[in-house]
């Protein structure tokens, strides 16, 4: 199985191309910077996501398409490079003729136990609150898309550089609500994230809906 990596070198992206390498499945790792790898199973390719047609010929022979896409994190204008992004990225796994289409995209679209997108009950001038904003527009145009298997994956609110638990292999699946613990947190690794997500690449269980995780 080949599987592209979009935003390979970011955060979430790395630690899922590294979680299927270590499975032994071909990963082509695709992000605005490249790299280089030793490994035969790991091919880097530098791309500029709002490039369709550059990106569709890098997407074109993949069995499934992950997008961890994320605007560099010095853009003047987050929201608005993420949307264009996700756009142009959709477009152009439509267009190279790769059926499966997995996205990383936010939690703040995850709901609370009234129906609220829990980002539309935060205080509105944190700073993370536009892009944020974003991905949750984005779920919404991705729910859509009828030609497409996608699936769109809502991480942990809890899910940050400073969750340190590492690699557990453990989690539990949630689909529209924030997967709580006996605590009440709603937390998972990044590690654990990149398992969900390879998990899901080998055994596919949502298709055409949003999923999300947490311990």
């Amino acid at each position: 199985m080949k599987i592209a990596v979009i935003g390979a070198t970011g955060f979430v992206g790395s630690h899922i191309t590294n979680e299927l390498i270590d499975r032994n499945l071909h990963v082509v790792a695709i992000s605005r910077k490249g790299n280089q790898s030793d490994k035969n199973n790991l091919q880097y390719i530098q791309v500029d996501v709002a490039d369709v047609n550059a990106l569709s010929q890098a997407l074109t022979g993949t069995d499934v398409v992950i997008s961890a896409f994320s605007p560099a994190a010095s853009s003047s204008n987050l929201a608005e490079e993420f949307m264009k992004g996700s756009k142009a990225i959709q477009e152009a796994v439509k267009k190279a003729g790769v059926q499966r289409f997995i996205v990383i995209g936010g939690g703040g679209s995850l709901l609370t136990a009234d129906g609220r997108a829990i980002i539309d009950t935060l205080p509105q001038d944190l700073h993370f609150i536009p892009k944020a904003k974003a991905t949750k527009d984005y779920f919404e145009i991705i729910k859509e898309e009828k030609e497409l298997d996608w699936a769109y994956f809502s991480p942990a609110l809890q899910m940050n550089p400073s969750i340190t638990i590492g690699r557990t292999g453990k989690y539990r699946l949630g689909t529209d609500y924030p997967v709580l613990d006996d605590e009440g947190n709603n937390m998972l690794s990044v590690e654990d994230v990149a398992v969900v997500i390879a998990d899901e690449v080998e055994n596919p269980k949502h298709h055409q809906i949003r999923f999300t995780a947490g311990y």
